[in-house]
């Protein structure tokens, strides 16, 4: 279809590209307005999808959008683990339309896991829908044992905290070469911390240790001697 012309007295040329983005930008905004306009019927809010569970790595933007509909438009909180979220530098609440509410968490880190929720409420009635966010850290030692010192036939221990998500994998070496664990020597791992038991120290056992975690995301170790007296 042919071009309309403009009404007499305006001058504007539709070959110009200027003029034809201006008529593109018009013609978006105003389909945009017939979607809302079809979504916003009378009544309580409610979730368009779900909410979907996120996992991220750490240092990286999170964001979980939110579709709703409902009229008139209903007001939004968003809460992490039942705690109020407000905007500041962490969090940020996003609107687009025409129905998307997003809650954006910046440079996550591990204690930004947890359960989030969007809670949404007009003179009609509330709707809310939760999602998971996981955040993925490399493996870390983050403390390592001490140099320490026994007499022979005593028992000795070394400590070490670790973190990492996924859960990393944990392991001791004894000048370079792997601990096979026995009755006599052997590590036990608890959430954060890994500990290295050695009962009935011998001269044999003085040398340096190595603690070392690894997961997908990477690998950390740590040193430590042991001096038998």
């Amino acid at each position: 279809m042919p071009a309309r012309r403009p009404p007499p007295g305006v001058d504007i040329n539709l070959d110009d590209k200027d003029v034809q983005s201006a008529a593109c930008m018009i013609q978006k905004s105003f389909r945009g307005h017939r979607v809302r306009k079809k979504l916003s019927e009378d009544g309580p809010p409610k979730f368009l999808d779900e909410l979907c569970d996120i996992s991220m790595v750490e240092g990286s933007a999170a964001r979980i959008d939110g579709r709703l509909g409902g009229f008139p438009d209903p007001t939004v909180t968003w809460y992490k683990d039942g705690q109020e979220i407000k905007e500041g530098p962490k969090y940020n609440i996003i609107f687009e339309e025409p129905d998307i509410c997003a809650l954006v968490i910046r440079n996550t880190e591990a204690d930004d896991v947890g359960t989030y929720t969007c809670k949404a409420f007009n003179n009609f009635g509330e709707a809310f829908d939760s999602a998971k966010v996981n955040i993925n850290v490399p493996a870390k030692i983050e403390k390592g044992p001490p140099n320490q010192s026994c007499k022979n036939g005593s028992c000795i221990t070394l400590k070490a905290t670790i973190s990492g998500n996924p859960e990393p994998m944990v392991g001791w070496a004894k000048d370079g070469e792997d601990i096979d664990e026995d009755d006599r020597i052997f590590y036990d791992i608890d959430n954060d911390t890994t500990v290295l038991t050695i009962k009935n120290c011998t001269k044999k056992d003085a040398g340096k240790y190595e603690v070392y975690v690894e997961n997908d995301l990477g690998f950390d170790h740590s040193f430590s001697r042991i001096e038998v007296k």
